[in-house]
């Protein structure tokens, strides 16, 4: 019986293009909370995008891991925050000076802004840095949890900063929060959504086969690999697609939607919902549970 579910939010369970959660997907997440089960956000977004995310339903949105796994929080509570090695922040800021088209952004609890760029070199990212508050010649000395790097040009440049930022920097992982988006966010050398939703799994009660997990984009990966119950919408990219143990139709469809309404009626039984029937299982389930948070988290 699965009793938790967590999901990506852009062009998962929220095709993008939408201003918000559909209301078939607000009530789908109400459907699970009403029989009793769970459900919260995995998503790279911060905690101050979800009022508009979801129509300022708070109920959707009081449980779940944010910024790639970074926070974690039940019941409206923070339970765990994975931050940033600022000093190589830092040095990452003063590299990609040098960079044209490229810009390290640090999002400071609601504070967004761009470092080591000019109020005329954002005019030339058209559009990327909308909502950003301002520039700063530097990374501040103090806590950071939510950084990205935004790229002007096409994949295969955003590819190639990648690489290089992989090469320079030890204490990072990179990924790509969704193939479409500009940028590539900056994670703690070994961290992921894994990390959150083990954690929240763990503070739960939960085994790690009473929990799905639903994505699209190359930042859900290390979730979906690390549950015997993954699910990839079919507007995800192949890669991840591959990794999932189940299917569902795609995010503009609401297909999450409807399969959060299938758990809440399997959970009346004590069964599992009908996506994830045995005829409907195309890959065979490969997963390693994932040991607890490191030290420092």
């Amino acid at each position: 019986m699965i009793k938790l579910a967590v999901s990506d939010l852009d062009d998962t369970l929220i095709a993008v293009g939408r201003p918000c959660a559909t209301r078939h997907a607000i009530e789908g997440i109400h459907a699970m909370l009403d029989a009793g089960l769970h459900f919260g956000p995995a998503s790279g977004r911060v905690p101050w995008d979800l009022g508009w995310m979801f129509d300022g339903d708070a109920r959707c949105f009081a449980t779940g891991t944010l910024i790639n796994g970074q926070l974690v929080y039940i019941d409206g509570e923070f339970v765990l925050e994975k931050v940033l090695d600022t000093q190589e922040l830092a040095r990452m800021g003063e590299l990609l000076k040098s960079i044209p088209g490229v810009a390290l952004m640090v999002d400071d609890y609601g504070d967004r802004f761009a470092v080591g760029v000019t109020a005329e070199e954002i005019h030339r990212f058209h559009g990327s840095f909308d909502r950003i508050g301002s520039v700063r010649t530097r990374v501040p000395d103090k806590k950071i949890v939510k950084a990205n790097v935004h790229v002007v040009g096409n994949p295969r440049r955003r590819e190639d900063v990648r690489r290089l930022l992989s090469r320079e920097f030890d204490a990072f992982d990179f990924v790509f929060p969704n193939p479409k988006a500009p940028l590539v966010d900056v994670l703690p050398k070994g961290w992921g959504k894994h990390r959150g939703v083990d954690y929240l799994r763990r503070e739960l009660g939960l085994a790690p086969e009473e929990v799905v997990a639903f994505g699209d984009a190359e930042n859900d990966l290390s979730v979906l690999g690390s549950l015997p119950n993954s699910v990839a919408v079919s507007n995800a990219d192949p890669k991840v697609a591959a990794s999932a143990r189940w299917h569902i139709g795609a995010s503009a469809d609401d297909a999450v939607a409807d399969a959060l309404f299938d758990i809440a009626r399997a959970a009346e039984t004590g069964g599992l919902p009908a996506f994830m029937s045995p005829e409907r299982e195309n890959l065979a389930a490969t997963w390693t549970p994932v040991g607890p948070a490191p030290e420092g988290a």
